[in-house]
């Protein structure tokens, strides 16, 4: 009789197990985006996903969403497959652009996903104003996306994907285009905001000071074909402010995950040395 694969624990959120991901397989143009990837993402926990451009950062968080499937391996969600994760609206997604629709107001555009799930007009509203004062922008419920700043529909955007109570927090780049002074007011809202809600949060960053800032952990990625080759613990607490970016500890892990990714590249290109 074959035994069936154990359950994950119930703190676990997000384990990937064996993954392989590869592109147009067999033929010519053949990518191995994702190579032999294990991680696992505690209940609550913020995970910052860094490496080169190209080395599966946003595949990983895709695969996670099930927007895409898995080669070979496991993708298991809130103690489900990522398939019945994502039927089950598991997750809220936040991208590098807003994602706003521009015809819609800043209310209309939060109550969306509560649209999709079938709720009913007076529940929307009332989760909308409840979203809008979390991201702190209560007055700003009729106006249109072109009307607000980037931050400002970084933070709507943000309001809509966790409008639905999703307990799973699924972010590419989504502070990429903003001005650095932006960026790091919105890295604070953010911890603010997931501290409030106790959203785990797996989010992927090119910038090394900002997957420190805001991670538990800090997940190093190697150039493709993507592999995890160091998790780097933060250990700073979750009580972090502008003092935190001054601190030597700040200053220590930034450090080790320059150092993380530097080890990662020479190790890939070693294997590319092995592989000729």
């Amino acid at each position: 009789m074959t035994k069936k694969p154990a359950s994950p624990p119930a703190d676990d959120a997000v384990v990937v197990r064996d993954l392989l991901k590869v592109f147009n397989r067999g033929k010519p143009n053949q990518v191995d985006a994702l190579v032999d990837v294990q991680l696992t993402v505690r209940r609550g926990e913020f995970v910052s996903l860094i490496g080169p451009s190209g080395c599966g950062k946003s595949t990983l968080l895709r695969l996670i969403a099930d927007l895409i499937q898995p080669t070979q391996g496991s993708v298991i969600v809130n103690g489900k497959p990522a398939h019945q994760a994502r039927l089950d609206q598991d997750y809220g997604m936040a991208f590098q652009q807003s994602g706003l629709f521009e015809w819609r107001t800043v209310a209309r555009n939060i109550e969306l996903p509560l649209e999709l799930k079938g709720w009913d007009k007076t529940r929307r509203r009332a989760r909308s104003r409840e979203m809008l004062e979390l991201v702190k922008l209560p007055d700003f419920a009729g106006h249109m996306p072109w009307q607000l700043s980037g931050g400002m529909q970084q933070r709507v955007a943000i309001a809509r994907a966790l409008a639905a109570h999703p307990p799973l927090l699924l972010m590419d780049e989504p502070f990429g285009a903003l001005d650095e002074m932006t960026r790091e007011h919105m890295q604070a809202e953010l911890l603010r905001i997931c501290s409030e809600t106790g959203t785990t949060v797996v989010f992927v960053t090119h910038s090394i000071p900002e997957a420190v800032y805001l991670a538990d952990r800090v997940v190093v990625m190697s150039p493709r074909p993507g592999r995890i080759t160091r998790i780097v613990e933060v250990g700073m607490g979750r009580d972090r402010t502008e003092l935190t970016r001054e601190a030597t500890d700040f200053f220590d892990r930034v450090t080790d995950v320059r150092e993380a990714l530097r080890g990662a590249e020479l190790g890939a290109q070693a294997r590319g040395i092995e592989d000729r």
